[in-house]
């Protein structure tokens, strides 16, 4: 990068007062207030929320916030200075605190509610009232949506207060789940994977709740110790934070007929969603069934690349219902998600997801909710025999395209112009046998070996001479399908294009947010360095801790390999 270059990305905004001068409340100025809402924002008591689209709410601040880190790269982005993130009034802001901030900007945060489809299938059952109307955003509050940097951004305080969502807890997010969210979300975007973004983490000196957890070395399933930890603030930045569980909840209450303005809450939130997430793509003026077939289209086309992208780079989501799910198509809700390491079709690192939100089941996990989403678009239509029809075309389209799109990634990582299935079938099953970390396996690969002493690296057994044998079988005829006219060194840049070498070891982020209970961020600021470059080679001391297999004796480990919650 030139000093030129330096220079104007130092040029950025230094302070609150310019930052607000971006403001552009698009959601609070074209979307419907819950009616029943006070006029303050103080509005922290668990309470049924029955129409509008949106509740105001001032965030509780945590108590005696200090700073641990911020994005440098989004900062970037944004257009914002490095330097405006040790000020005093973006500490106050992004740990809660809005009662001084300065005009045009808000001196409330909103919430805003959804429904829940678990794999397609509508719930109630966990509403504290048992009608739909207690789900939404229970310590999630926007403070910030506008324009910078000729875009629209939303910013979001994940832990900051009790909403009207609550369902009876406290509001708050502990540091430990902070720092995986906070580090997690500039990974995948680090991947070239679609997801909300990190802008900052503040922690509390003073402030911590109990939450179950897990003893060192604990080998149970569910947390067997309640631990005190610090709260934290973590704002994470996106296009928009809906949720297609937001356009299910105002398409139930139209079919139900419980509220006399839910079709047009429906409509509204529909064209705001195009507004937000769809505007250079879909004509806001056009016809309602010309955007809603456009929408599906529009939205198929994201989900199917986003969940592609997941299995390229190993992620699973662990809890990927309705209301996880962003209806601009990217990564949404930080929360039991984990990396494959030693390769499982099925791993799931909740232990409360079932094999239905597994590694391998994450395009079929998507498909229910592109189905759950085509329903909610549905009383828009519904006199419209044509528009139905094809909104069914659309939604039965989803699988053919998945498999595609997955076909294609899957070739890209082997390094083939087409995919050979038996070829892919048959890697499957050797890397299940010989216990094979996914990501380095991919990464050897990559390097166009002759023998199978390259891919042994990620082996996390040593293979009896029979499977050798087979490995040996695989690796001949894996070669053989390599296009001969291709230059294998280009070959290979292309292949560790799309084959990063670092990957995300829970094993390796534990130790960042033990450290940062006690005050030290170092490890956190060395992850976010070495995440921000999966792709790269990096340094020989980066390489020998962080391209590493996992040890044996972190299997299978309490809130390390599973965990029950997130916290």
């Amino acid at each position: 990068m030139s000093d030129a270059e330096r220079n104007k990305i130092n040029m950025g905004i230094t302070t609150i007062e310019a930052l607000a001068k971006a403001a552009d409340y698009s959601l609070l100025n074209t979307l419907n207030r819950d009616p029943d809402a006070t006029s303050t924002g103080e509005d922290y008591t668990l309470r049924p929320v029955f129409s509008g689209h949106y509740v105001p709410v001032k965030p509780t601040p945590i108590a005696n916030p200090i700073y641990v880190s911020h994005s440098r790269s989004l900062f970037r982005e944004l257009g914002l200075d490095d330097k405006l993130a040790q000020t005093d009034a973006f500490r106050h802001l992004f740990s809660g605190e809005l009662s001084h901030v300065p005009s045009p900007m808000e001196t409330f945060g909103w919430a805003t509610g959804y429904a829940l489809s678990i794999y397609g299938t509508e719930y109630i059952e966990q509403c504290p009232f048992k009608t739909g109307n207690g789900y939404g955003d229970g310590r999630a509050i926007s403070v910030f949506e506008g324009i910078l940097n000729n875009q629209r951004w939303e910013m979001q305080l994940k832990g900051g207060g009790t909403t009207p969502y609550c369902r009876g807890a406290d509001g708050r997010a502990v540091l430990r789940s902070s720092v995986r969210e906070f580090l997690a979300q500039e990974f995948m975007h680090a991947l070239g994977v679609p997801s909300t973004r990190s802008l900052s983490l503040f922690v509390s000196q003073s402030e911590s709740v109990d939450r179950p957890w897990y003893t060192d070395g604990s080998h149970s399933d569910n947390p067997d110790i309640m631990v005190s930890n610090p709260v934290a603030i973590t704002t994470r930045v996106a296009s928009s934070f809906l949720r297609v569980g937001q356009l299910e909840l105002f398409a139930r209450r139209a079919r139900s007929q419980t509220s006399p303005d839910a079709i047009r809450e429906l409509e509204m939130i529909v064209n705001h969603a195009i507004a937000r997430e769809y505007s250079e793509q879909i004509d806001i003026n056009a016809t309602t069934s010309h955007k809603v077939l456009a929408l599906a289209v529009a939205f198929r086309e994201r989900l199917t690349s986003l969940i592609t992208q997941w299995m390229r780079v190993g992620f699973c989501q662990g809890n990927f219902n309705s209301d996880n799910c962003a209806v601009g198509g990217f990564t949404l809700d930080f929360g039991p998600f984990g990396f494959c390491e030693r390769f499982e079709p099925y791993f799931q690192p909740w232990t409360g997801g079932g094999r239905h939100f597994s590694f391998f089941n994450q395009p079929l996990a998507a498909e229910k909710n592109f189905e759950s989403f085509c329903s909610a678009l549905m009383p828009l239509i519904h006199s419209d025999s044509d528009s139905i029809e094809k909104l069914g075309q659309i939604q039965d389209d989803f699988s053919t395209i998945m498999h595609e799109k997955l076909s294609s990634m899957w070739a890209s990582k082997l390094g083939l112009d087409n995919l050979d299935s038996d070829l892919l079938q048959d890697l499957f099953k050797l890397m299940m046998e010989t216990h094979v970390d996914f990501t380095i396996f991919f990464r050897q690969l990559s390097h166009i070996p002759n023998d199978i002493s390259t891919l042994a690296q990620s082996f996390y057994t040593s293979p009896e001479e029979d499977l050798l044998a087979q490995w040996r079988d695989w690796l001949s005829h894996w070669r053989r399908q390599i296009d001969s006219s291709a230059c294998l060194d280009d070959l290979s840049k292309r292949m560790k294009q799309v084959n990063p070498k670092y990957t995300w070891r829970e094993w390796l982020v534990v130790p960042a947010y033990k450290q940062a209970e006690q005050q030290e961020f170092g490890l956190i600021h060395e992850l976010q360095a070495v995440l921000a470059d999966p792709y790269g080679e990096q340094s020989q001391d980066v390489e020998h801790k962080y391209y590493q297999l996992r040890p044996l004796s972190l299997f299978d480990v309490g809130g390390v390999t599973h965990y029950s919650c997130s916290s």
